[in-house]
């Protein structure tokens, strides 16, 4: 039975929370906090599996009691949020910054046309937390120069022109951690699909703006990809990479789901591996299920570089997990050693 603490001060959200949560089988709601100063205290007492996190609200808000809640007794912490403005969104991601998991969409009444759609989606994310790996927060430190694998020196008789990242739950913070350390001047195009709830990626992209030398955005149909800047597919599209006159450029797909998902991590995988072959770089990094996992492969087998987020340091090792099971991953990486790795792959 999965144990759930609701943080939420509106008590109807809160009671539309408990109704979908205990319509399943192995799901309990064990508490309810009208403000963060009572989720930390309860989630002190009852020890939830699962906390599910409103931020804002009085007393304390959701970024206080996540910060508090991480440092004390962590627990997987699902951020439910309305998205209503950029004040809301960048108290979000500092939630997540600080360890929360995962954010959703404040579900928003029985009649709503997304109800039976966003209720799935978070008892789905609520449900997941059960495999999720959790650590006391603290700062990664920055690799050395000279901690560089010899794999990586071996790959730098490739000219690269891409790198692309997949990653689901676990990813932002991983994605946050990598692009702090990436130097100015990072000599090619990033794409990243980062499964997410509709609403939410263009605050995860201007989050990540804040706290990295790299531009960031959310990819624009047609435009051409260019060195040093950052693209994240947008809600309810695939990101594919096409080859245009000027070069790379990026094709929006808002076609059906692959592997459950839209965007895909399979989708932009493959499109990488057939435009680019051998001078693509692939990364698939923490996430529930097995999205990426033949995209990845289909990259391994044209010829790209392939490369995984090692089990220890991966929040869920879902989709790294599979990748490796396809044996589609060429080297397995730390992820305190990525950003030195990646760096170490495309200088030039």
């Amino acid at each position: 039975m999965l144990r759930i603490l609701i943080v939420e001060d509106s008590s109807v959200v809160a009671m539309l929370l408990k109704a979908i949560f205990e319509q399943q089988p192995d799901m309990q709601v064990v508490g309810h906090a009208r403000n963060g100063r009572e989720g930390v205290q309860l989630a002190h007492e009852l020890k939830p599996d699962v906390i599910t996190m409103d931020i804002r609200m009085p007393v304390m808000d959701g970024f206080e009691a996540t910060r508090l809640i991480m440092a004390d007794s962590p627990v997987p912490i699902v951020v439910i949020s309305s998205s209503v403005d950029d004040e809301e969104l960048r108290i979000t991601f500092r939630a997540i910054e600080e360890g929360a998991l995962a954010v959703m969409e404040k579900p928003r009444g029985f009649t709503h046309p997304d109800f039976q759609t966003i209720s799935r989606d978070l008892v789905d994310t609520v449900r997941s937390m059960s495999q999720v790996k959790l650590f006391r927060r603290h700062r990664m430190e920055r690799p050395r120069d000279v901690d560089i694998y010899e794999t990586a020196i071996q790959q730098r008789t490739k000219a690269y022109e891409l790198l692309a990242i997949g990653c689901s739950t676990g990813g932002p913070q991983v994605l946050h951690q990598i692009f702090s350390m990436l130097p100015i001047g990072f000599p090619i195009p990033i794409v990243v699909t980062q499964h997410m709830s509709k609403g939410f990626i263009g605050g995860l992209a201007a989050w990540l703006a804040g706290n990295t030398l790299l531009n960031v955005k959310v990819a624009a149909q047609g435009e051409s990809l260019k060195a040093g800047t950052i693209y994240f597919a947008p809600d309810s599209h695939h990101l594919q990479v096409v080859r245009s006159s000027s070069g790379l450029a990026a094709h929006l797909d808002g076609g059906e789901r692959a592997n459950g998902f839209c965007p895909s991590v399979s989708v932009m995988f493959k499109s990488v591996a057939q435009t680019c072959r051998n001078r693509a770089i692939g990364v698939l990094l923490s996430g529930m299920g097995a999205d990426g996992a033949d995209g990845l492969l289909a990259l391994r087998h044209a010829g790209g570089h392939t490369v995984a987020q090692d089990e220890e340091s991966a929040v869920v090792y879902g989709m790294p997990g599979a990748a490796i099971a396809l044996d589609a991953v060429d080297q397995v990486v730390a992820m305190n050693k990525m950003p030195a790795y990646l760096s170490s792959i495309v200088r030039k």
